[in-house]
């Protein structure tokens, strides 16, 4: 399975603005665990929004 690099620089920018971790520790995470994360982001975002 391909990876498309937009996908992968907009996930890895993600995690990194919200958990504040480095390129490296974000490329070491299995694709199913950093899209796990990035869910998780996504729902803590919402929740805060909506307060919560």
């Amino acid at each position: 399975m391909t990876y498309a690099p937009e996908q992968l620089y907009a996930e890895v920018a993600y995690v990194a603005y919200h958990f504040h971790w480095s390129r490296g520790e974000i490329l070491d995470l299995e694709h199913p665990e950093r899209r796990r994360f990035v869910d998780e982001i996504g729902q803590l975002n919402t929740r805060i929004q909506h307060g919560r």
